[in-house]
């Protein structure tokens, strides 16, 4: 099963979270081409200092998906049913277009989603499990 990861998932990786070093050494890992360019911008305000190749680790190791029209029309939909933020929208439809069937985040806004069969997991808060809703 493909495993969708966003930007806080690196952050939590970074942090040593248990269940982040799980994933990334256990599963096959998807994120959005926006995660990295989220990532590049904390990088350049000097964030990761103890993982300075997070963006060559991530495109070595982690599929990493690109924003197409229809992944762009699939956010639009979301993001009206939802109220969830631009970019973050963005990266979750990217996960969904890759047929992820779960999440892990830290960031609340992907809570918002309730698509059936799809689990957010928010490495902050725990478990939401949406695949009955």
């Amino acid at each position: 099963m493909l495993t969708g990861v966003d930007t806080g998932f690196f952050f939590a990786l970074e942090e040593g979270n248990p269940v982040a070093m799980s994933i990334w050494d256990d599963r096959e890992i998807v994120t959005s081409a926006i995660v990295l360019y989220e990532l590049q911008k904390k990088l350049l305000q000097k964030k990761f200092e103890e993982w300075k190749a997070v963006i060559e680790d991530i495109k070595k190791s982690v599929t990493v998906i690109p924003i197409t029209t229809d992944i762009a029309l699939k956010s639009g939909h979301i993001a009206h049913t939802t109220g969830m933020p631009g970019l973050d929208v963005l990266i979750l439809s990217s996960l969904l277009e890759a047929g992820c069937k779960e999440v892990y985040t830290t960031d609340s806004h992907f809570e918002l989603y309730h698509g059936k069969g799809v689990r957010i997991i928010n490495l902050g808060r725990g478990e939401r499990d949406t695949t009955n809703e």
